[in-house]
């Protein structure tokens, strides 16, 4: 019930739309009674925890529903959406900043999205999509650390992002241009030959037009993969920042 009522704070939930999101398919005596037992909990809940500058307010019974009167930025899920946004945009005139922003974007999350809220339609949907954010997130993060110059530290963490999703062919690209950067082409070309084996033994398809484009530069020594531009060149367009 927070949880839905938190994706939109501040809005007004109906009783139906509520009771769809946390017993859809289950049939239920008394839908309202249900309701109020569960605002009763949760608002035990939201009184009882520790006062921080958003607490100002608590669940609110409005005519046929509830709402969380709060506003949107005491969300952690808008917050992050919001530095996201930030982040990206600054990413190709201002890396420095955007890793800043980004970093405390991805500082927010403490596990996977809405753990524990359910089924419901909305909750899954929005779980999905900030699970997307999150990895688009972490793909920008890496390119500013290359844009900054810490290519052994963007190395370190895209060979985690590599391993934990290796279909996410953007990791590889990265992973390639910070190995090559830092003098290890061999391991670069090696990054590229696992995922076209991955690619192939688990999809039976070949790597992206970018990533092979990124394996052929790199063959090449192509002089423009030490330019700030080659950061941007394979992958999608920071400018295409959308919350």
């Amino acid at each position: 019930m927070l949880a839905t009522l938190a994706l939109d704070a501040g809005q007004a939930i109906s009783t139906g739309d509520l009771a769809e999101e946390l017993w859809a398919g289950t049939p239920l005596g008394n839908i309202r009674n249900a309701l109020q037992a569960n605002a009763t909990r949760l608002r035990k809940v939201l009184d009882g925890a520790a006062r921080r500058p958003c607490d100002t307010t608590v669940l609110r019974a409005v005519h046929n529903g509830y709402l969380l009167d709060v506003s949107a930025e005491c969300v952690d899920g808008n917050r992050f959406l919001d530095l996201a946004v930030q982040g990206t945009a600054a990413l190709v005139h201002e890396p420095a900043r955007a890793l800043r922003l980004l970093q405390s974007a991805l500082e927010l999350w403490s596990g996977p999205a809405l753990l524990d809220a359910g089924d419901g339609l909305r909750c899954r949907s929005a779980a999905a999509l900030f699970d997307e954010r999150r990895l688009t997130v972490w793909e920008d993060l890496s390119a500013a650390r290359l844009a900054v110059g810490d290519e052994s530290r963007a190395i370190a963490e895209l060979r985690r992002m590599v391993a934990r999703y290796p279909l996410r062919e953007r990791f590889c690209e990265l992973l390639m241009l910070a190995l090559y950067r830092s003098g290890r082409q061999s391991e670069a070309l090696e990054v590229f030959h696992r995922a076209r084996r991955y690619l192939d033994e688990e999809l039976g398809v070949r790597p992206g037009d970018r990533l092979q484009r990124r394996h052929a530069e790199i063959l090449a020594r192509d002089p423009d993969l030490d330019r700030p531009a080659a950061v941007w060149a394979g992958g999608r367009a920071p400018a295409a920042a959308h919350r």
